[in-house]
């Protein structure tokens, strides 16, 4: 039975928000995306901000916010990754990264299933509160009829859109030169990785999972996430590529036909998934990444969370699709 608790994680899933508990198994080493600790006040803008918003609202800043609360893990990584850390004031209880965060006030849930404390959040006096695709509608409502000003992150589809969001987090806390830092080393990063699978002519099958409760059934990417785009540009095949729908189940008896070379437990973090688990399910041993133990834990933060550690997962991924080339 798939489980209550992961229709939520999926419905999270399906925003692109990974948010979870540590996890004991051994993850890929992945190269840190510098977080910068910030002591300076921000630049003060000559000009009100004027900027659109996901829900295609305008908001108007009189100037860069210097008490943000964020109430999405994605929101709360992009505004530490700019510099604007210092003027974090509270954030969900959801944002566990990096560790500078855990530190901020704790304001609440960040999905239906979990209240914001909006008692609290007034208290703190924010200029802004940041919100993420996942933020649910009646949330950001809220907020706004207390009279604060909310500010909705779209959710990019790309690395381009990804992008596109730390500028516009940029202009509302008022650190646009460190964003462009940032950003032009992010695009370094990723141009070095397509650089070196770019020749290559073996091109793995990845069975990548986001939930295998059901080892019969169990649930994994299709196409048009982020998860299958990392996946092709770390030199690999996707194996949910041709399903239906972005999240999808795949039967066993597929999965076993197609015969991925690698599995990767995109449900370790959350679920507790380990190789040594997936050797014991009923079937799956006649799969070429079983017998030739190429089972990976992998944490799904990297991958579901829209902000600056995408390219971190895209690292990741390309070590374990070609650790051949990134010795």
């Amino acid at each position: 039975m798939f489980r209550k608790s992961f229709l939520s994680f999926l419905l999270a899933l399906m925003l692109l928000l990974g948010a979870c508990s540590p996890a004991t198994p051994v993850l890929p080493t992945v190269t840190p995306t510098i977080v910068a600790t910030v002591t300076a006040e921000p630049s003060t803008a000559l000009a009100p901000i004027v900027l659109t918003d996901g829900l295609g609202r305008t908001i108007t800043l009189a100037a860069p916010a210097r008490r943000i609360v964020s109430i999405a893990p994605s929101s709360t990584e992009i505004l530490f990754a700019i510099g604007a850390g210092a003027q974090v004031i509270g954030r969900d209880h959801n944002s566990d990264y990096p560790e500078e965060a855990k530190k901020v006030a704790d304001i609440g849930g960040s999905d239906v299933s979990d209240k914001l404390n909006t008692e609290l959040i007034l208290s703190v006096k924010p200029d802004l509160v940041l919100a993420a695709s996942i933020t649910p509608p009646e949330q950001i409502k809220a907020l706004e009829d207390l009279g604060i000003t909310v500010f909705m992150l779209s959710n990019p589809t790309d690395l381009n859109g990804m992008y596109a969001n730390l500028r516009t987090a940029a202009k509302l806390a008022g650190h646009e030169s460190e964003t462009e830092t940032l950003i032009t080393s992010l695009q370094a990063r990723v141009k070095a990785v397509e650089n070196k699978v770019a020749n290559t002519q073996e091109k793995p099958l990845v069975y990548y999972e986001i939930d295998g409760s059901d080892t019969k059934a169990p649930w994994t990417s299709g196409p048009g996430t982020f998860i299958d785009t990392l996946i092709a540009m770390a030199g690999g095949r996707n194996v949910g590529a041709g399903l239906k729908g972005q999240w999808a189940q795949i039967s066993l008896e597929e999965l076993v036909r197609q015969n991925p070379d690698l599995i990767i437990l995109g449900d370790t973090v959350w679920g507790g998934n380990t190789p040594a688990l997936v050797k014991q399910r009923g079937g799956w041993q006649a799969m070429n990444a079983v017998k030739n133990d190429k089972i990976f834990p992998f944490d799904d933060n990297l991958m579901s969370r829209p902000g600056p550690r995408l390219v971190d997962g895209l690292e990741a991924l390309a070590k374990l699709l070609r650790p051949d080339l990134f010795q």
